[in-house]
């Protein structure tokens, strides 16, 4: 189903497909990714890599801002076309900490706001004091470019 399928799918969507608990499926998944399966775990579900979810041009951007200013910056990201893949942060003891993010849309930020009011998580970049990258793709050079001024203009990007 994941390399036939043209987005994510949900744990619970493969669970109700296969009639088995979401538990399963993870647990699946995590035997299948340890035996050399290319399946990412997204916020927005299970996908399979694959040159049609791969844009044409892929950045790293630099960025530091308050916890606070987050919808913000991933707004602004996503409003210019720019899909936020991931965040990574440098950690002193664990090296590169990496979370996945896929957000395309102000939908998507949304979920993703609210799952992290809900769980009370932490974001990655309060380990590193706001310092984070992020991994951003976009169909045209311009949308990064427009992107990255942006967060320059907001005092979010780290001078290159």
């Amino acid at each position: 189903m994941l390399s036939g399928a043209d987005g994510p799918i949900t744990g619970a969507e493969l669970a109700a497909k296969f009639q088995v608990s979401r538990q399963i499926i993870v647990q699946d998944m995590a035997i299948l990714r340890a035996r050399g399966a290319a399946i990412l775990a997204t916020p927005q579900g299970y996908v399979m890599p694959g040159a049609s979810l791969q844009p044409e041009h892929t950045a790293v951007l630099a960025c530091r801002h308050d916890p606070d200013q987050t919808e913000e910056e991933l707004t602004l990201l996503v409003d210019h076309g720019v899909k936020v893949v991931d965040v990574i942060v440098e950690h002193p003891i664990y090296g590169e900490l990496r979370g996945l993010l896929m957000l395309e849309s102000r939908h998507d930020v949304q979920n993703f706001l609210s799952r992290l009011a809900e769980t009370e998580a932490s974001l990655l970049s309060s380990l590193t004091k706001g310092v984070h990258l992020h991994t951003v793709q976009a169909s045209r050079q311009a949308a990064l470019d427009k992107a990255a001024e942006a967060l320059r203009a907001k005092g979010f990007l780290l001078s290159d």
